[in-house]
């Protein structure tokens, strides 16, 4: 029996791609006071199987110098969060997974993940997530956005 898993894939050094996005949005005058950046992943997998511990053991996806990763409880974005996934991927699954199989992966999907929090350290609102990704977060002639 399969199942979809949701990992998110984030940067445990400064993460110098947010810090752009931020102060970028900032200068924008979109109310932003935090942003975090994920890779995030959508694995169709078996449940019996050792998902993260594959996952963690796959150098393409993820290095434990750098990388932190969580399971999500659900398979949609959060509060406060964007999905940007990017269209005509090479929908192969030795292809998402950087060449490396994963057992009881049946399919994977990779979308990178944007959370905005505001002044008061809160989820921002779904219009203050749609404003930052129409604004420079998503380019739509190549991206779709997933609220």
């Amino acid at each position: 029996m399969s199942r979809t898993r949701c990992l998110a894939i984030s940067l445990k050094i400064p993460d110098n791609e947010a810090f752009t996005a931020l102060t970028t949005l900032q200068r924008l005058r979109v109310a932003v006071a935090q942003i975090e950046r994920a890779d995030v992943w959508l694995f169709e997998a078996d449940e019996a199987n050792g998902l993260l511990e594959a996952v963690q053991a796959n150098e393409l996806l993820f290095n434990p110098n750098k990388h932190q990763i969580v399971e999500l409880a659900q398979s949609h974005p959060r509060e406060g969060e964007v999905w940007i996934e990017e269209l005509g991927q090479d929908p192969s699954l030795r292809a998402q997974l950087g060449g490396k199989m994963i057992s009881g992966v049946r399919s994977a999907k990779r979308m990178r993940g944007w959370r905005l929090f505001t002044e008061n350290g809160s989820p921002a609102n779904r219009t203050l997530v749609k404003t930052a990704a129409d604004v420079i977060l998503c380019n739509p002639a190549i991206e779709r956005a997933i609220f």
